[in-house]
């Protein structure tokens, strides 16, 4: 394989010489040897005069120049290696003939290695994505990664006055689709998602290559027509827009009413997420800096980027967006999304967002105060206390623009009142729109909080979803949400990666579903989803079925409690009989938390030496905050009563999964001292395959996240 030729390092050398020459002047202090009597400084001139020899031109050079001309040597020579790796890494052979991408850095396919973005992409992006060309006013962009997945029960659920809004994601500047995927994992389930690769970022390729079909502007465009696209726009269907970083910006522009190219999608947008958003565009010195920045050529650019990911995950690329402390997966991961982020592509996107001041006044770019003070929807911003690319004082900047004033942060420690993940006010005039014959929706539940794992067909009688308990009426879905500001800043360690570490991501996850359904529509709680397209009878065959395959006992969790499927009279082996016989020795107490009277009569506990307690909750809906204090102090009070080493406390709802899941980690967490995510796979360890519903995961993560800041709603 032959290396590229060097003519593409011309460029950089020219400027290092340029930027260098007056360090190179031969009376340059910088340069100069000392005068010294020493052997060593003797021995230094010989051999540098020995060297002058060898040189035809040497005696009209300086040291000070012979050194500058050694280092763009070893510039060269460093650049050419670590292009040579990478082409070693490479999949395949490239001519090289073939043309150089951007007339300066090889075509991206020569550094596909272990970082390759196609290879890298996470199950859930691969199986519902698809490749497509959209035209702008002015350019074609041929190869856009879209991903697409239509709320898996659209069709059952009310469709008047519109059916539930599109949630659509954005990333941001040397982003992808590929950082979202944890977040989605979560909220794809709740309603459709739609997520685009900007072009030359993650699976879109790199077309077209003029710059200004980077510009902000430009790709807001873009952004919009692929909207449309997708949006049910016959239905009335409305527009939820999620942004990270830049892709905040690009939100803003879309939504607002004052943006400088009003977009169709303003009109359909009914809230926006802002995930570590920049308030204002750079000033107008600072514009002019990085402009001369950004004349650097592409391959110094390059070569400093390499530079800068020196040491992989713990290089500073890596620690400059998640930290020096962030666990290894974490780093790993943004160790990835760095390598896959193409220069040239980076370099046009940064451009674009740099405004031209006419007067004073910031002309195109990134949005500021003029455009943020023109969004009249539901706005939710989020921070991270320990992120350093955009701080948490954008929140009180945009907060001024939108004509709020910032309060102060309400702190909140583990005692605090979770959000609620419960169905708003319901207007019971409305009728049932969905026929007899509707399944439940059933959660994808990926294995891992990065990936997902499409080849798995998960089980019905494996992940059982509860019956409904009681008839739940459709709640009032309005077309132009009232316009409120809610502001959170989660705590240290959260990072500008935020929305892919696996430490926050859950509590981020959770706290969106909360704005989504409290303020933008309560048809967005999948708790009230779940109740509303369940419609099949407690104990038909189907859910018969399905309880019967489930374990009756799980093993003991924390040496405190059995996780148990509720018991049933007429069945011969889980009945109250039967069980006294098996279990009395161990289980000393029965606490039922299903929302209806018991299915069994607790008076054969009872007699049998089993104390029964009634403690009544709403399946698929995360428990309060209230239930959980009081479901504490139960158990508190029930193991003063205990006696033993092998006596246990029995909680069932109808499986003994999600609710009963809830509950005992609540307690361990509060009790037993256990972390979030240690309690959550306690639990899934004695009771396989723990808590299913991941709206319940995320609350817990949202409930104990100590020092969340969250403000009033404004």
């Amino acid at each position: 394989m032959s290396p590229p030729s060097p003519s593409f390092l011309l460029p950089s050398c020219l400027s290092l010489l340029s930027c260098l020459a007056p360090l190179a002047a031969a009376d340059n202090a910088f340069w100069r040897i000392p005068p010294s009597s020493s052997k060593l400084a003797s021995q230094a001139r010989a051999a540098f005069s020995n060297l002058c020899q060898l040189l035809p031109f040497s005696e009209k050079l300086s040291i000070g120049q012979l050194l500058l001309v050694a280092m763009v040597c070893g510039l060269g020579s460093g650049y050419w290696y670590l292009q040579r790796y990478s082409w070693s890494s490479s999949r395949g052979t490239v001519s090289s003939k073939e043309p150089l991408s951007d007339g300066l850095t090889p075509p991206a396919r020569w550094v596909r290695g272990v970082h390759d973005a196609e290879e890298d992409d996470p199950g859930l992006l691969k199986k519902h994505s698809e490749i497509r060309s959209y035209t702008t006013s002015r350019f074609t962009y041929p190869s856009l990664r879209v991903f697409y997945r239509r709320h898996p029960q659209a069709d059952k659920l009310p469709t008047t006055p519109a059916p539930l809004p599109l949630l659509v994601f954005i990333h941001g500047l040397g982003g992808s689709v590929a950082q979202f995927n944890p977040l989605l994992t979560s909220l794809v389930n709740l309603a459709s998602c739609l997520a685009i690769d900007l072009p030359g970022c993650g699976l879109s390729s790199f077309a077209p290559k003029k710059w200004d079909a980077y510009t902000t502007d430009t790709l807001a465009e873009l952004l919009a027509i692929i909207i449309e696209d997708y949006r049910e726009k016959e239905a009335g269907q409305g527009v939820v827009l999620i942004g990270h970083s830049m892709g905040c910006s690009l939100a803003a522009l879309l939504a607002s009413k004052t943006s400088p190219r009003p977009s169709p999608v303003a009109e359909n947008v009914v809230g926006l997420v802002a995930i570590c958003p920049k308030a204002d565009p750079p000033t107008e010195e600072e514009a002019a800096t990085f402009r001369k920045l950004l004349m650097i050529p592409g391959t110094v650019f390059d070569l400093w980027r390499r530079w800068d990911r020196r040491g992989g995950p713990e290089s500073a690329s890596v620690r400059r967006f998640v930290g020096k402390d962030a666990d290894e997966e974490t780093k790993k991961l943004q160790e990835r999304f760095n390598s896959q982020s193409k220069t040239p592509v980076w370099r046009r996107m940064a451009a674009g967002s740099i405004p031209v001041y006419q007067n004073g006044e910031p002309m195109g770019g990134l949005p500021g105060r003029k455009v943020w003070s023109g969004l009249e929807v539901p706005v939710f911003l989020v921070a991270g206390e320990d992120d350093h690319i955009t701080k948490p004082a954008e929140l009180e900047k945009i907060a001024s623009f939108l004509g709020k004033s910032h309060p102060v942060q309400i702190e909140l420690d583990e005692k605090s009142e979770p959000l609620v993940d419960a169905a708003a006010p319901v207007d019971t005039s409305l009728q049932r729109e969905v026929s007899a014959g509707t399944e439940s929706l059933e959660l994808e539940s990926e294995s891992q909080i990065l990936e997902v794992d499409t080849n798995v067909t998960r089980s019905p009688h494996s992940d059982p979803s509860t019956p409904n308990e009681e008839f739940s009426a459709v709640p009032p879905q309005l077309l132009k949400p009232r316009a409120v500001l809610k502001t959170t800043i989660l705590p240290s360690p959260a990072t500008h990666a935020l929305l892919y570490t696996p430490t926050t991501v859950r509590t981020l996850a959770g706290l969106i579903s909360d704005f989504l359904h409290t303020q933008v529509s309560p048809r967005l709680s999948l708790g009230w989803q779940l109740q509303f397209l369940s419609t099949s009878g407690k104990w038909d065959v189907k859910n018969l079925a399905k309880w019967q395959a489930v374990a009756p006992v799980s093993e003991p969790i924390a040496g405190i409690f059995r996780a148990m499927k509720t018991l049933r009279e007429v069945d011969e082996s889980h009945c109250p009989e039967v069980f006294v016989r098996e279990w009395q020795s161990q289980i000393k107490y029965i606490v039922d938390i299903s929302h209806e009277s018991p299915v069994y009569d607790p008076r054969g506990l009872e007699k049998g030496g089993i104390k029964y307690h009634k403690f009544p909750t709403v399946s698929k809906i995360p428990p309060t905050g209230t239930e959980v204090t009081s479901f504490i102090a139960l158990i508190d009070r029930l193991r003063e009563e205990l006696s033993g080493p092998s006596a246990y406390i029995g909680v069932h709802c109808h499986y003994g999964f999600n609710r009963t899941g809830y509950f005992i980690v609540c307690y361990l967490i509060e009790r037993c001292g256990y972390s979030v995510q240690g309690a959550i796979d306690e639990f899934a360890k004695r009771r396989p395959k723990g808590i299913k519903h991941a709206h319940f995961l995320d609350q817990l993560f949202v409930r104990y996240c100590v020092g969340l800041k969250r403000a009033p709603t404004l």
